[in-house]
Order: C-alpha cells, then structure tokens, then sequence
C-alpha cells in the first residue's frame, strides 16, 4: 500500500489511552497512517529563537509524527498574522475584520517555505502527499518546485469565499495559481466548490473547466471534487450510551428541574453566529412568555485564538449580552441561559447532547459543523431531539431534515425554536432517522476513502443529497422551508 504523508499546521497524534477524547478527523487520519506505515508532519506549537529545520520525531500507537518549532516572528506573522487574521476572516465572510498586511503575506510564503524545505528529506518517491487547510495552501507548489512529482492533494476545511470578498486579498490571484500545483483539490460542500470554480472562471479565462470537475490549466490536469467530512458515527452513537456520557445527561438533567434544554457546542469566534444565537433566543422569550421559566440554553464555547483582539472582542460582546438576557429575564429559581467558557471530553460532550432538546447549530459561514453530526449521533432513537441548523454551515447541504435557519434573523432563529420545542415526538423521529442514514452513511471513513480513491483517479460515489422538504411536513409555511444547494449557490455568488 502506498505510503501517506499528512501534513497541516498542528499535529494531532493519537493519545495512546485509545480515542474517546480524539476528534474523528485525527481518528481517520491516525487510521489511514497506521495501515501505510505513514507520517504526519506539522507544527509542533513550540516557538525558538532561531528556525534551525530541526525534526522531531515520535511514534505512538503505530503512529509516526514529525514535528518543526517555529521562531516566534513566524507564529506571529504566519499563524497569528495571515492565516487567522487574513485569510480566517476572509475565508468567513468578515472582510471588515480582515487585516492586509505584507508582513503577514510573508510570514506565511516563509513558513510554507520552510514546511517544504524541511519535510522535502522524508518523502519517498511513491508517497502520497496530503496537505490540509488555509494555513498551507502554497505548500503545493513549494513541493513542486523542489523537485516533488509525487501525487499530491489539498483539502479545505474552511469555507471558500465568493468572488467579491475573495478580491479584497491583494495577492488573490497569487495565492490560487499555488493551487493549480496541487492533483486533487478537495471541499466540504458543493457550495464551496462552486465558489472557486466560478472564482477560476472569472479570473483565469484560460482555464477549461470540464464537467467533471477538472481544471487543464498551464500544461496541468487538477481535479476538484466536494467532499463533506463525517464523525465517526458509530464510535460516538456508543460513547452517548455509555454509563459516563449517561451519568454527565443525568447531571445536566438534574439541574433543570423538567424544563427542557436548548443546547450549543462551538469554539467562541465570531463566525459561529453566538451573538445572534443569544438576540434569536431572547426574541423567543419576548415572543413567547410561556417558554420563560420552562427552557433553558446552555452555551459552551472555549476560548481560542485569544491573542487576536477581535476575539478578545468577541469574548467582551458575549458576557454583556449574556448578563443582559440573565439580568432581564431570571428569577430567582431560573437561569435563562447558561454561557460556559470552557471545553468538555467528548464522552461527557455526548450525555449532555443527549440530555438536549434542542441542538442549536448557528454558524454564519461554515465549513462543515461536526457539531451539528454529533448532536444527531448521540440522541436516543426513541425519543430524540430536534436539530436547528444554519443553512450557511455547509452541513445544511446533507442535513435538510434538520430545521434549516437564517441565523441573521432573531424571528427566524424564535420562530424555528418554537416549532422544535413543541414538535411532536412522531416527527422528531422521522427528522432524526433521515438525519442519521446521512450521518452513517457519510463518516469519516466514508470521506477518507472517498479523497483517497479520488487522488488515485478512481471513480468515487456521489455525494447523497436528501430532499429539502421536512419530513411529515412541519409546521412552518413554504416560505421558511430551505432552498435547494442550487438555489442557495446562485444566491451566495
């Protein structure tokens, strides 16, 4: 079996306590490496004072890793600087938060150079070379141009942004000819896929896009596919029903006093729509005094990136709206909404989705949301809850049966909170089991051998693509049902 090579900006190696508290990206992929005797190569979050290329190698769980430290100026230009205050912002439709500067542009061409020149050593000639996410998209060609021929992928994790934002960047055009290095580029959804081909139509004349999705461009053939990443389904349908994941919903349970749980899990960053999360919630109890004292929201969201100051912003904006809500709305025998900053395992992660009526998923651009995959695996089939989901996370493309929202309207969040906390049990489980065909069906290891049979040129299966119309109908008119990906794509370009 032919050698893979992993490389992103941080590594994640297996624990060696097995995985309950692995993400299922770093489950597939520590799965997939193991069976080809490969490496994973990245960052190791240590900073120096001077880059010296230095490897460092460790094997766990069958698992090789190779990691580099980075000298400080390369964190800040590259990772704190272009990456999550460039590209991040970009890349979520926040071009008011985006910072162009060229010190960051070359932090990050410098690192990408030095991820190359570094990992050039470890590659052998029939490697497979898989390169993830916006932190080294120019990786590619910094490969190529060392000599590389091996084949050799990219997967975003991100969104794609349209063509209007995507022209801000003043090295736009740049920045995308790194791409065309690359045999096999890879999306989370359809939307995103559509974005950069007409993105490469505009901009690139000279390209001819084909109808199956391969881009001749300069003497090269890239191809260009949309592949949603999964969970791992199966292991975490088991960790709800375990008797810990059971005793964190029994807990959580306890301190409600019958009222029933809306619940949201995301990293804080202003992308993932927590401030209109919170205005939709209290349009809910303004509209709806019967809900007050009988619901309660329970926000978890870790801080992250919490050197950025838009983050640090975020975080502020947050806790006033938060107390506000409290402070407008509590009694003395009821919290209206719970905000947490701080992060749970999975296995207790999975009990309180249990314990949850309501999974609130609200993203305002989104890749993916795993979150939204997690919350459908861990209900109880006889009696689970109602998923709300953005329709601008890109699991909306494969999640239609979920209440599909616009998190920029407080009404619509209100309205599509209602319906699910007054939904009969009938319909929650018609939603939830077309939920968790698609979830099963399209894991992690479904997407992992999907890409992987893709770089290799084999014919791969399409994506599954429910119909957008709710089970046993629903409560909301026609207007509020979602529309078609087609539609959703024609709207957002």
């Amino acid at each position: 079996m032919t050698r893979l090579i992993v490389i992103s900006n941080r590594v994640s190696p297996p624990d060696g306590e097995g995985k309950s508290n692995q993400g299922g990206l770093a489950v597939a992929l520590s799965s997939a490496l193991r069976e080809t005797n490969g490496i994973w190569f990245g960052w190791s979050g240590n900073e120096i004072d001077e880059f010296t290329g230095q490897i460092n190698l460790s094997r766990a769980d069958g698992v090789t890793t190779a990691t580099i430290d980075l000298e400080a100026q390369d964190v800040e230009e590259y990772y704190n600087g272009f990456a999550n205050r460039t590209l991040w912002p970009l890349f979520h439709d926040r071009t008011d938060l985006a910072e162009f500067e060229r010190g960051f542009a070359g932090g990050y061409a410098r690192v990408n150079d030095r991820f190359a020149e570094t990992l050039l050593p470890l590659i052998a000639p029939d490697d497979d070379i898989w390169v993830h996410d916006y932190h080294l998209i120019p990786l590619g060609r910094e490969l190529r141009q060392r000599g590389v021929r091996n084949r050799t992928a990219f997967f975003l994790h991100t969104p794609w942004p349209v063509l209007r934002l995507l022209i801000a960047l003043p090295s736009h055009r740049q920045l995308v000819e790194t791409l065309f290095a690359y045999d096999l580029i890879g999306f989370q959804c359809q939307t995103w896929l559509d974005s950069f081909l007409h993105y490469v139509r505009e901009q690139f004349p000279e390209a001819v896009v084909d109808e199956q999705g391969t881009i001749a461009i300069d003497g090269r053939q890239v191809r260009v596919i949309a592949c949603p990443i999964g969970i791992d389904a199966q292991e975490f349908k088991a960790s709800a029903a375990s008797a810990e994941a059971e005793e964190a919903r029994r807990a959580l349970l306890g301190t409600l006093d019958g009222r029933k749980l809306i619940m949201g899990v995301d990293r804080l960053d202003y992308s993932k729509g927590l401030e209109q999360r919170f205005n939709g919630y209290e349009r809910l109890l303004l509209d709806h005094p019967d809900y007050q004292e009988g619901v309660s929201l329970l926000q978890i969201a870790p801080p992250s990136r919490e050197d950025v100051v838009s983050y640090q912003d975020i975080r502020k904006q947050l806790e006033a709206l938060s107390g506000h809500i409290n402070g407008e709305f509590a009694t003395a025998f009821w919290v209206p909404l719970r905000y947490v900053n701080r992060g749970y395992d999975r296995t207790s992660l999975a009990g309180m989705y249990r314990a949850a009526s309501v999974g609130l998923v609200t993203p305002l651009r989104d890749g993916m949301n795993l979150v939204a995959k997690e919350y459908v695996a861990a209900q109880d089939p006889a009696d689970p809850g109602v998923l709300v989901l953005s329709r601008f996370a890109g699991a909306a493309e494969q999640m239609a049966a979920a209440l599909l929202v616009n998190p920029f309207s407080p009404e619509e969040l209100s309205d599509a909170l209602g319906q699910a906390l007054r939904m009969p049990l009938e319909e929650r489980k018609a939603r939830w089991h077309a939920l968790m065909e698609s979830v099963e069906r399209q894991d992690v290891r479904w997407w992992l051998r999907r890409f992987l049979d893709a770089l290799h040129g084999k014919a791969i299966e399409p994506v599954m693509m429910p119909a957008a119309s709710p089970p046993n109908g629903g409560d909301r008119g026609a207007e509020s049902r979602p529309a078609p990906a087609a539609r959703f794509v024609a709207q957002n370009d």
